[in-house]
């Protein structure tokens, strides 16, 4: 099992943020512009974890050379079901430096967009509080 996998499942944010490149370029489902840094994807990932209900791994596929994987995902937001994967890339130093989410269907896209929009002030100030750190 991925240390990345891993860390989620075990609900470990600190281990999940060690494991982010400082320039880890965070791609979501719901938004269009990419989000680069580790304290802005670090803290997206934590408001994922409160708005994902039974959020688990189906299956985990990694790429022949180590440094890319895919974890496909189950989950409800909001009473709404969502599939999903996540999709990384390693840096040469075996860090996330790419990390994209697609989810379908539309209903459980669209539910994450307005639970995910509604975290993105909490998001925010994390993101800052850990920038400033």
């Amino acid at each position: 099992m991925h240390p990345f996998r891993a860390a989620v499942e075990a609900g470990d944010h600190d281990a999940i943020e060690a494991l982010l490149a400082e320039d880890v370029v965070f791609t979501s489902p719901v938004v269009f512009k990419p989000y680069s840094g580790k304290a802005i994807t670090a803290a997206i990932l934590r408001g994922a974890g409160r708005v994902f209900e039974d959020f688990h791994y189906v299956r985990e596929i990694n790429g022949a050379d180590g440094r890319d994987h895919a974890f496909v995902f189950k989950a409800t937001v909001d009473g709404r079901e969502v599939h999903g994967c996540d999709f990384l890339h390693l840096d040469d130093d075996g860090l996330i430096d790419e990390f994209t989410v697609m989810v379908r269907p539309l209903s459980g896209a669209q539910a994450l967009a307005a639970a995910m929009g509604a975290e993105f002030e909490r998001i925010t100030v994390e993101a800052l509080g850990a920038a400033g750190a």
